[in-house]
């Protein structure tokens, strides 16, 4: 037997579930002749009536009956594949891979991430701890969609960097020191410092900053875990120059926090290839970018 038509299944629960072919023709805008060939073929292939039709309504054989609920079944199964394809083209459903710090992780993707499963619960994003460095080197191979990543950063070719967001950067520090209102290189060069390791960008621009006052860091540790740093701070292992991270201030009797004098800010950009930008990674990162707007 020849493979059956969709359109000839859905011309038979139109009738069904309306009662007449004419009337299932006019909700199909098919001509009234085109629904008796659907019906006649499909009994034809079947070998078997499914419909009685006279003056009345059409009503639906003991063979038919059976057979229209399976056809709504292969009906809804074809438009969920249809729907499928559709939401994949939209790029409302696939796998998302993005890099980010532990700190980004930590603060900034959650509400990114809960929105996303609310709103568009087709995406499936991996998220994979990675330095802005080894974020854009996967991203140019093509191993990562997204990042947040640490700027400025060189050019990479087929990858897009736009601006995120802009953070301070802050002296944390342990509450027995007593230090100043605002924390300068050379006070703090003084001091026993914890850093972030040397591949990320927030060293770099903190060996800046205390190289404008002529000063060189020397590190205690160097860490790449901010979360563990602070540990280390409330333990009074040492200071350590982190950004601004969470939109609450710190709760941590042990810990202070001052401004540095001169400023610095860390910046945040959110990187993507080219390739993907009417993806699904798209749809992330305007999250990203929405959630930061709101800050």
């Amino acid at each position: 037997m020849r493979e059956l038509s969709l359109d000839h299944l859905r011309t038979l629960v139109a009738i069904a579930d309306l009662g007449s072919l004419a009337a299932a023709a006019q909700a199909l805008q098919l001509a009234p002749p085109t629904v008796t060939v659907h019906i006649a073929d499909l009994e034809t292939r079947l070998g078997a009536q499914l419909l009685w039709r006279g003056r009345g309504p059409a009503v639906s054989t003991a063979v038919g009956e059976r057979f229209i609920a399976r056809a709504r079944r292969l009906l809804a199964e074809a438009d969920d594949a249809q729907d499928e394809v559709r939401r994949q083209l939209a790029g409302l459903t696939g796998r998302v891979r993005i890099g980010a710090s532990t700190g980004v992780i930590a603060h900034q993707l959650p509400p990114v991430l809960e929105r996303l499963g609310r709103e568009q619960p087709g995406l499936d994003v991996h998220v994979q701890v990675l330095t802005s460095g080894d974020s854009m080197a996967r991203l140019a191979a093509g191993t990562l969609d997204l990042a947040v990543v640490a700027l400025p950063q060189a050019s990479v070719r087929g990858v897009v960097v736009t601006p995120l967001r802009r953070d301070p950067v802050l002296a944390f520090l342990p509450a027995a020191w007593k230090p100043p209102r605002r924390v300068t290189p050379r006070w703090l060069a003084e001091r026993p410092l914890i850093l972030n390791d040397a591949s990320t960008r927030l060293f770099r621009l903190t060996a800046e900053w205390f190289a404008a006052a002529g000063l060189h860091c020397r590190p205690r540790i160097e860490l790449n875990y901010n979360d563990a740093i602070r540990t280390l701070v409330a333990a009074g292992y040492g200071a350590a120059l982190l950004p601004q991270e969470a939109e609450q201030p710190l709760q941590e009797e042990r810990i202070t926090t001052r401004p540095l004098s001169p400023a610095l800010w860390r910046a945040l950009g959110v990187a993507m290839r080219e390739q993907g930008q009417d993806g699904p990674a798209a749809h992330v990162r305007q999250a990203l970018l929405d959630s930061s707007a709101t800050r």
